[in-house]
């Protein structure tokens, strides 16, 4: 054999061999591509992502659709990241920025997932706050042992405690302390719109004098109804802005929509804030698949937006709920809302 050919034979085995090597060898990188968008209006395998429980929700029309960003399940290979760095619709990141080092997968996720509990509470109160629910003290759970097992329940509105009123924290708390612990209270609440009373006996504060009911309890806007959000397969705070206006079109005056169908992203706050969120250009390019007719940009990625713009996906600038509400009275009117 000639050296030329030996050359050659040696070169091509080598090539053939990196190119086995790239193909399986996995890479410390992940790909992220544009995941499933969920109409918050809708359904997913026939449960609805909002249901209410003591009224029945609007007619609604049109969509309002929550983005993701989805992230393959095989380990990313050598060829797969050179795939993914020349591909628009591909991002390729370092692992650690998905999964800290620090960290199991399983870890990442159920903090994740912890992420998108919290949301889903900030979402509920900036919804029901924008449609001008009083605020009232609110059962979020109840504690281990409570002595109020049986009496309470999540969801419930505490009004009074021996006849005392509890328009607030503050004075719940004022009214518990002035109570000694093992004492047998009534207590008036309000659940999903009925009044009822509470027979509890008191346990000890934990700190100071006075006595506990042994709930967890939030000062929040409430409706006479109850709000449950189910979209299990989603992590993470982004789908806050699109929950909220899910549930203000479907127990509100107003048809969001009129039938358009409208995308978004962002995270937001009891006071109706929306933040800035990960993956705004893959959210974009799933947007524009469905076909959306206007995307919701939380207003600190608008500059990433526009770097990544989308032909035939006009983009709305939103710092806050009643920006998202004002985008979509322009939509309705035929107009063009403020872009980024």
């Amino acid at each position: 054999m000639s050296r030329r050919t030996t050359v050659l034979v040696t070169g091509t085995v080598l090539l053939l061999l990196f190119g086995v090597l790239g193909a399986l060898l996995p890479v410390p990188y992940v790909a992220q591509v544009p995941g499933p968008t969920y109409n918050t209006l809708g359904d997913i395998d026939g449960t609805p992502i909002i249901e209410l429980t003591g009224r029945e929700p609007n007619d609604t029309s049109g969509n309002l659709n929550l983005t993701t960003v989805g992230i393959p399940q095989r380990p990313l290979t050598l060829v797969g990241a050179v795939k993914g760095w020349f591909d628009d619709e591909v991002t390729v990141v370092p692992r650690e920025q998905v999964y800290p080092s620090d960290q199991s997968v399983e870890e990442t996720q159920a903090q994740n997932r912890q992420a998108f509990l919290t949301s889903e509470q900030a979402a509920r109160a900036a919804a029901l706050g924008a449609l001008d629910y009083p605020e009232k003290v609110v059962v979020q759970d109840l504690a281990k042992d409570s002595p109020s097992q049986g009496q309470l329940a999540a969801g419930d509105a505490i009004e009074a405690v021996n006849g005392v009123p509890t328009p607030d924290q503050d004075a719940l708390t004022a009214a518990l302390a002035a109570i000694p612990p093992g004492s047998t209270i009534a207590v008036d609440y309000t659940r999903t719109g009925a009044p009822g009373v509470a027979t509890v006996t008191t346990a000890a504060a934990a700190e100071g004098s006075g006595s506990a009911l042994g709930v967890v309890i939030l000062q929040t806007p409430y409706a006479p109804f109850d709000v449950d959000i189910q979209v299990d397969d989603v992590g993470g705070p982004s789908a806050g802005l699109m929950l909220s206006l899910g549930i203000i079109d479907m127990v509100g005056d107003t048809d969001l929509t009129e039938g358009a169908v409208v995308a978004g992203t962002g995270t937001i706050d009891a006071a109706g804030t929306v933040g800035p969120i990960g993956g705004i250009p893959l959210k974009m390019v799933a947007a524009r698949d469905i076909g959306a007719e206007l995307f919701l940009v939380p207003s600190a990625n608008c500059a990433e937006a526009v770097r990544n713009a989308q032909p035939g996906l006009p983009m709305a600038r939103v710092a806050t709920l009643d920006d998202a509400l004002a985008a979509l009275a322009d939509l309705r009117a035929g107009q063009t809302p403020p872009s980024c």
